[in-house]
């Protein structure tokens, strides 16, 4: 497996052979955990010149499900479960708006965690089965840890999860439901990280990590290839991906910059980072010489995080492929997951949603050129995160069976003006 691909520090540019298990550049990651985010955070690479020479293409790529860019030896060796192949939707209308841009929305929430996460899971998981490992540990605000508890249900690897003990109860449901152990810890995701990290060195168990294990982003760059694939080889205008410590959007950039190293595409998108105003600690810190942190508050649990541990990587590719950046608050984020649900029947959960609140506030800005082909991001249920939902729901009180009854419920229902907007 040391032949086929090759680690490549973000920080040194040094690079290091696969031959063993690494997770950071033992150079640049001395002061790990104490300097935050952390540096020397690794980069994967492959032969691209030697699959050039043979003539690779995207369909000969996708015929063998993307196996020559994923650092795995064998597809038997990935969990059998439907991971990717998520459905991509296209929508001319949203209730009685017809947006006159191509609006595309990517729904992750159809793998078998109903996250995004199963990709890096899924690829972890591959890699740990064929070194012989049967124990993976990950810290979690909640879909990473249920994803891998998931995918190690289906591999008959053991999964260890520590979260925060604020991460929402559907989660945790998942995760103790598919037999994983939960580590719930007194803390922030920052404090559930770095034991983890600690519990790798002493037990030797594999770490799931993201912005640690490098694996994870090559797990996540699938949803470029599939992308690309699904708008009939082409690349959209413009991507809006939900940000917190920074992994996804690097993996959308890992995958597109993997198909133009190849030559199959000729330009990357715009891809558009969206955080929480509550949590914009790694669009904040973009332009700043020393990284400073603000304690984060914001109901998007899934990217509220207050060291971004993916941060140097993902502002590489953002300033190198000149993406853009826009941050969304709590009350947008919430008229986005009703706006999103009630015109489209998509469902996503806060930290999701916060991609469509980001799309409607450049369209809202006139930021998007008539014509121009847009795709959101969706990448967790909205069932994963009912709490934060609340002050959504209005459900009227019950009525005896009677059509006077019926029909007082049918005007209160009318006079709603969310409802009256929609009819």
């Amino acid at each position: 497996m040391g032949n086929k691909f090759t680690y490549k520090c973000t920080t040194c540019s040094k690079k290091l052979n696969a031959n063993k298990i690494l997770y950071l550049c033992p150079d640049c990651s001395t002061n790990f955990p104490n300097a935050l985010p952390p540096k020397g955070v690794l980069k994967v690479n492959y032969n691209y010149d030697d699959l050039i020479k043979v003539g690779i293409s995207f369909s000969q790529l996708k015929q063998k499900h993307w196996l020559d860019l994923l650092p795995i030896n064998n597809l038997k060796s990935l969990p059998n479960l439907r991971i990717g192949d998520t459905p991509l939707y296209h929508f001319d209308k949203l209730g009685k708006e017809m947006p006159d841009f191509d609006l595309y929305v990517k729904d992750d929430s159809q793998n078998p965690t109903f996250s995004f996460k199963d990709r890096a899971s899924a690829v972890v998981s591959a890699f740990a089965k064929e070194k012989g490992i049967d124990t993976i540990v990950t810290a979690s605000t909640g879909n990473a840890g249920s994803s891998l508890a998931g995918i190690c249900a289906a591999q008959g690897q053991k999964a260890i999860v520590m979260v925060p003990a604020s991460a929402p109860i559907a989660k945790l449901t998942q995760i103790i439901m598919y037999g994983a152990t939960i580590v719930p810890v007194k803390g922030t995701y920052d404090d559930a990280f770095d034991l983890s990290v600690r519990a790798t060195a002493e037990f030797g168990w594999y770490n799931r990590n993201t912005a640690f294990n490098p694996l994870t982003i090559e797990g996540k760059k699938t949803v470029s290839f599939e992308m690309f694939d699904q708008l009939g080889k082409t690349i959209p205008d413009r991507i809006f991906v939900p940000v917190g410590d920074g992994v996804i959007i690097s993996g959308v950039y890992k995958g597109f910059e993997d198909l133009l190293k190849l030559g199959i595409i000729d330009h990357m998108p715009t891809i558009i980072a969206v955080q929480a105003s509550g949590s914009d600690n790694l669009v904040r810190n973009l332009e700043n010489e020393v990284f400073r942190a603000k304690p984060s508050h914001t109901l998007a649990d899934s990217i509220s995080v207050d060291y971004p541990r993916n941060f140097y990587m993902a502002r590489d590719f953002l300033k190198k492929y000149k993406g853009e950046w826009v941050t969304v608050s709590d009350e947008e984020i919430l008229e986005a997951s009703k706006k999103l649900a009630s015109t489209t029947g998509l469902f996503a959960e806060p930290a999701a949603v916060a991609t469509f609140a980001g799309m409607l506030k450049y369209k809202k800005s006139n930021k998007i050129p008539e014509g121009s082909k847009n795709l959101v991001l969706l990448t967790g249920s909205g069932l994963k995160d009912i709490k934060s939902l609340e002050k959504l729901l209005k459900i009227p009180e019950a009525i005896e069976p009677g059509m006077d009854e019926l029909k007082k419920l049918i005007k209160w229902n009318a006079d709603d003006a969310d409802l009256a907007d929609l009819n």
